[in-house]
């Protein structure tokens, strides 16, 4: 199952879905001893590397982070090779001053987002899908 291509379906059926909780990325030179049922994304970068994590989770490990954020999943099944759909939100996102942290699973775009801008994200992500 190779997931949505056209871009239109992919905007108007993207469903997002604000997670519970709050998420921290917190970056490491050494790997950081946490069960793998913990951790809600993972990226080896040259300078170490960088986990999402639940704060909960970060704090109980005393881990440092800057940025408190909501995360919102795109529920449609979108393709790894489609082409616009990341533009496009983002796009849309930045009009509103919402800064957005996007990973690509197999399955669905996940995209973090600052706190205080969750539920202004999802209206926005909302009107968007609504436009097409």
């Amino acid at each position: 199952m190779s997931g949505e291509k056209n871009l239109s379906v992919l905007i108007k059926e993207m469903k997002p879905y604000l997670n519970e909780g709050d998420y921290v990325f917190v970056s490491s030179a050494i790997l950081i001893d946490i069960n793998i049922d913990q951790i809600i994304g993972i990226f080896k970068e040259q300078e170490g590397t960088s986990y999402i994590l639940k704060k909960e989770l970060a704090d109980s490990l005393n881990l440092k982070y800057d940025f408190i954020a909501s995360w919102i999943t795109l529920k449609i099944h979108s393709s790894l090779d489609a082409v616009g759909l990341t533009a496009s939100f983002s796009s849309e996102l930045a009009k509103h001053n919402i800064s957005c942290n996007v990973v690509a699973g197999f399955y669905h775009d996940h995209i973090f987002v600052a706190k205080k801008d969750s539920l202004k994200t999802i209206d926005v992500l909302t009107n968007l899908s609504n436009s097409i």
